[in-house]
């Protein structure tokens, strides 16, 4: 498993990095992440403030829900069922999700050949289209590895930037493939930005948690040594 905060965090802090170098000279372009100003009774703000507060409020609920569940991943399996996202648990879900470049955990919406192949594999049916999901395999599950996907779970349903399929599928290509950003439109480096910027998010709440409930070297140590999947 690649080391959570020193190899992970650092890939994503030079991705956003090389963005908003690229970003900087695009004067002029309608930019869909929350970087604009607008008017609200009688004063001015920034859309950057707004998704700030945004992203406080969001965690402050999921500290909520966290502590209600007691942390625990299979107490949180229970909510997640709740909010009408179906939970698949199997033998060897890893084995099954290397193929489609996927890794144990939350599973986003799919189309195409990938839904079809996760409907296959995962659902035992056959389609073109598959909604947002977890899989993983049967067992024990690492609590911080799973903290980090609820993260991005709980985001999704709340609709927060970043985290829809496109941009998400861009976030893949550009740190684990042999990609240039020039081959970008404008629009998609912009969904790659946000799409960063809210990978970040997680990963830096699961380290909060680590620092606050465990110290962060014993808490990635316990990543490393017990995760079932790579970040």
């Amino acid at each position: 498993m690649q080391l959570f905060k020193n190899i992970v965090y650092k890939i994503l802090s030079i991705q956003e990095k090389f963005l908003r170098h690229r970003l900087s000279g695009t004067l002029g372009v309608k930019n869909s992440s929350k970087r604009k100003t607008r008017y609200y009774n009688g004063f001015t703000v920034t859309l950057s403030s707004l998704a700030e507060s945004e992203k406080q409020q969001l965690e402050e609920e999921l500290n909520l829900l966290l502590k209600k569940y007691d942390y625990e991943p299979e107490e949180l399996l229970k909510y997640i069922k709740t909010q009408g996202t179906k939970v698949i648990r199997l033998d060897n879900a890893s084995k099954i999700l290397n193929p489609i470049a996927e890794n144990e955990g939350f599973i986003y919406p799919a189309s195409g050949a990938k839904a079809l192949y996760i409907s296959l594999a995962a659902e035992k049916n056959a389609r073109f289209k598959t909604d947002e999901m977890f899989i993983l395999s049967k067992g024990s599950i690492n609590k911080y590895y799973f903290i980090y996907h609820f993260y991005n779970w709980y985001a999704f349903k709340h609709n927060i930037e970043g985290l829809d399929s496109e941009s998400q599928q861009l976030l893949k290509k550009f740190l684990f493939e042999d990609s240039d950003t020039k081959t970008l439109q404008l629009s998609e480096i912009y969904k790659l930005k946000d799409a960063i910027r809210q990978d970040k998010a997680a990963i830096e709440f699961v380290i909060k948690l680590c620092r606050n409930y465990e110290g962060t070297k014993q808490a990635l140590d316990k990543m490393k040594n017990e995760g079932s999947a790579k970040l």
